[in-house]
């Protein structure tokens, strides 16, 4: 699959270890170095504003898009290639889905999930098919992992449809099973 912009999902917030802060700099800097377009929630603070620091300072393309009503609390980050406002928390969703070609989630919080679940849902509902995975930090999903296993065993997800999310422990690792995935053609 042909990889040209990559939606990063992440905290507002930098977490309790620095090695959150250090993978989010990393994956940055691996984007800009691999040429793609890194799109975002357009804040200036916590992962997100490292990762699109990091981005930018290797030289890559990055495109935030933020709600009018959190520019201020997320902090609008000046420094972006192109940074949208737009109306509220849907439209930043469809907006940075419209522009990207897979998505990737770095440790975060309720937000940083339900914006991966909410892509997630709309690729098995056969809305887009394009890949999304977990950067997985010093094992910071891997409870969520044992979760979604557990979803599938009581036949609430079909093994297809987990098998959507893959899980990388570094940027090229995550990024090569992003481009080898293939779409599933089991309807929900």
């Amino acid at each position: 699959m042909t990889l040209r912009s990559i939606c990063v999902f992440c905290g507002a917030s930098s977490g309790a270890q620095s090695i959150y802060s250090q993978a989010a700099k990393d994956l940055g800097r691996h984007l800009a170095e691999q040429g793609l377009r890194l799109i975002y929630g357009g804040g200036a603070v916590g992962l997100m504003g490292v990762v699109a620091d990091a981005a930018m300072a290797a030289g890559g393309e990055v495109i935030g898009i933020i709600p009018q009503n959190l520019e201020r609390a997320e902090i609008g980050h000046p420094g972006l290639t192109r940074l949208e406002v737009v109306d509220g928390m849907h439209a930043r969703k469809a907006r940075m889905a419209e522009l990207s070609d897979a998505f990737i989630a770095l440790p975060g919080g309720i937000g940083t999930l339900e914006e991966l679940f909410e892509v997630w849902t709309w690729g098995q509902l056969g809305y887009h098919n394009k890949p999304l995975g977990l950067l997985d930090i010093n094992g910071f999903y891997s409870k969520l992992g044992e979760f979604l296993d557990h979803l599938v065993s009581e036949r609430f997800v079909r093994p297809p449809h987990r098998a959507m999310l893959q899980r990388g422990e570094s940027p090229s690792e995550l990024l090569e099973l992003l481009r080898q995935w293939q779409p599933s053609a089991t309807p929900k």
